[in-house]
């Protein structure tokens, strides 16, 4: 298997956990921009659309295995719900990659009953906006001569 091919599917796979990690190490390894876009948005899609699907039965094992009793009302669950009264499911997809997970983004509209076709269609748009986002504006930093000699 050719070597490139390895890292880019190491690229995909990050993206699963981490959204920025896709145009970040993408164009570290020197894959072009629109390849670097079309990974990271694969990567997070592939993470919402396995989440949507299992994100009932995940939400149940971990709260079986998190028996103990936890604060509902942590700041970060009140962050959560004002974002989500808000600005609904858009507000929330909107935020996914910059401050969530695609995990924790996709588990979040699960719990509030969102529909899977719903999660697909705002994840989707908010994926290709900021990998777009982000793919450009890292092709960019690391064109300056400083970044260029780091990377070499």
């Amino acid at each position: 298997m050719n070597e490139s091919l390895i890292t880019l599917f190491g690229i995909y796979f990050l993206t699963f956990f981490k959204f920025v990690a896709g145009p970040v190490l993408g164009h570290a390894a020197g894959f072009a921009t629109w390849i670097v876009i079309l990974t990271t948005v694969l990567g997070m899609m592939t993470s919402v659309v396995i989440f949507a699907t299992l994100g009932t039965k995940i939400k149940t094992l971990i709260a079986l295995k998190s028996a103990k009793k936890k604060s509902t009302f942590t700041k970060k669950n009140r962050t959560i719900v004002k974002v989500w009264k808000r600005y609904g499911i858009v507000g929330i997809a909107f935020l996914t990659p910059l401050l969530l997970t695609p995990i924790g983004g996709t588990l979040i509209l699960v719990s509030f009953g969102t529909k899977k076709r719903k999660i697909y269609f705002h994840m989707l748009w908010s994926a290709i906006f900021w990998a777009i986002i982000f793919g450009l504006s890292i092709e960019k930093i690391i064109s300056i001569p400083f970044f260029k000699t780091l990377l070499s």
